[in-house]
């Protein structure tokens, strides 16, 4: 029995073997294009016009300018923060090596 054990033991290693082996190939570039996607210039501005438009929101319904900027950068997320892995997604160095605050 011990044998028909090592069959599939040694059918499933080779199996998950190949299925690493794809992840391996796959998921590096999907994880380049999220970052291109999240980096991009159309990025920006969609996110330009969704902090902007959040701004003036709040100054229309009476919100104080000063206090509805504090909102608004409140708004904003730092998607290099949130990727870095300090607070967030870990992405394998993708997005560049984190200076640590002595270098800054």
């Amino acid at each position: 029995m011990s044998h028909e054990w090592d069959d599939r033991s040694e059918g499933r290693a080779d199996e998950l073997r190949e299925i690493l082996g794809i992840v391996a190939d796959k998921v590096p570039g999907l994880l380049r294009g999220l970052r291109d996607i999240l980096y991009s210039a159309e990025a920006a501005e969609n996110m330009a016009g969704a902090v902007a438009t959040f701004y003036n929101k709040l100054v229309e319904a009476g919100v104080p300018k000063e206090e509805a900027m504090d909102m608004a950068k409140g708004y904003m997320i730092n998607l290099r923060e949130l990727l870095s892995g300090d607070k967030g997604i870990e992405l394998g160095g993708l997005m560049g090596k984190r200076r640590s605050k002595d270098e800054e």
